[in-house]
């Protein structure tokens, strides 16, 4: 997996961490944990944008 960066950050004022797959896709948590088992599930996690308009 040469090459391959996941990047987290914390989004200053919440309790909120954002996250980036090397894919592109983007995903904020609150859990620290939750978060890195959602980037390592690269190809098949959901984007933001998916997870927004499940009903």
């Amino acid at each position: 997996m040469s090459g391959v960066v996941y990047r987290v950050d914390w989004l200053p004022g919440t309790d909120l961490l954002s996250g980036r797959c090397h894919c592109g896709a983007r995903h904020e948590a609150e859990d620290p944990v939750a978060m890195w088992e959602w980037m390592l599930a690269h190809p098949d996690h959901p984007t933001v944008s998916e997870e927004e308009h499940t009903p």
